[in-house]
């Protein structure tokens, strides 16, 4: 009982140090980014034909805030899945520490693409087809806050969902799901991104169609790369076998 307690002491302080060391490099980051905030925004915003309005005295600070904040979760990824990696790593063979710590750039090359898509693919079309729909019988008038908010609801969850090809190799490689059970699940699997593209995505069909069409093929994807993962891993064991 008192090595049992001891071992679960240890594994806490060991999840205490790793979401520390995590934090603190979220707040570097955040630090940084809000230096640099200013010209972020301009980029943002440089497509647009009309200023962004403020409602209030507050309401810069807080899309600074904003958008310092998503880019420091962008650049904290890296550092959170290699903190992940560090804690799993005694539980691992060396075999298993090499292939594993490999997925961290996929993991967060990944995370740039999804934000890419819903940035320069999906946001434009979203939002070119709401003001066609808002046509000459309403006023456009987009607000800071309003803005910003509906672009990032838009990208950001599509920088996780992307990657998922990643963490699937990542857990067939470790023999936690392989791709017949990815198959089998199927059904479920689409009813909950399908689910999940109407929670992120703008109330109205079009938008719905172009958030879950890319999230099924990603899904149907990493079932691919979890057959070659799984193949490779059986040829292995036939070879050492």
């Amino acid at each position: 009982m008192d090595k049992t307690k001891m071992n679960l002491v240890e594994h806490l302080g060991e999840v205490r140090k790793r979401i520390i060391i995590v934090l603190i490099a979220f707040i570097v980051f955040l630090c940084l980014s809000f230096i640099f905030v200013q010209d972020i925004h301009q980029f943002l915003v440089k497509d647009l034909d009309d200023k962004l309005a403020l409602l209030g005295p507050g309401d810069i600070l807080w899309i600074y805030m904003l958008i310092a904040g998503v880019v420091a979760i962008a650049a904290t990824i890296p550092i959170a899945v290699f903190q992940v990696w560090k804690f799993v790593k005694p539980a691992l063979k060396k075999e298993e520490q090499k292939v594993t710590l490999a997925f961290i750039p996929g993991i967060f090359m990944l995370f740039l693409l999804g934000i890419s898509f819903g940035y320069f693919i999906l946001f434009p079309i979203v939002l070119s087809f709401l003001e066609n729909l808002a046509g000459e019988q309403f006023e456009a008038f987009f607000t800071v806050d309003k803005y910003f908010r509906f672009m990032i609801n838009l990208t950001l969850p599509f920088g996780f969902l992307f990657e998922m090809p990643a963490v699937i190799m990542f857990l067939t490689k470790l023999g936690i799901i392989n791709p017949y059970r990815l198959v089998k699940a199927r059904k479920i699997s689409y009813f909950v991104l399908i689910i999940i593209s109407v929670i992120i995505s703008p109330p109205d069909l079009v938008s719905d169609i172009l958030v879950i069409v890319p999230l099924l093929t990603l899904y149907e994807f990493s079932i691919t790369l979890s057959k070659l993962v799984f193949r490779g891993k059986m040829e292995k064991m036939k070879e050492t076998g």
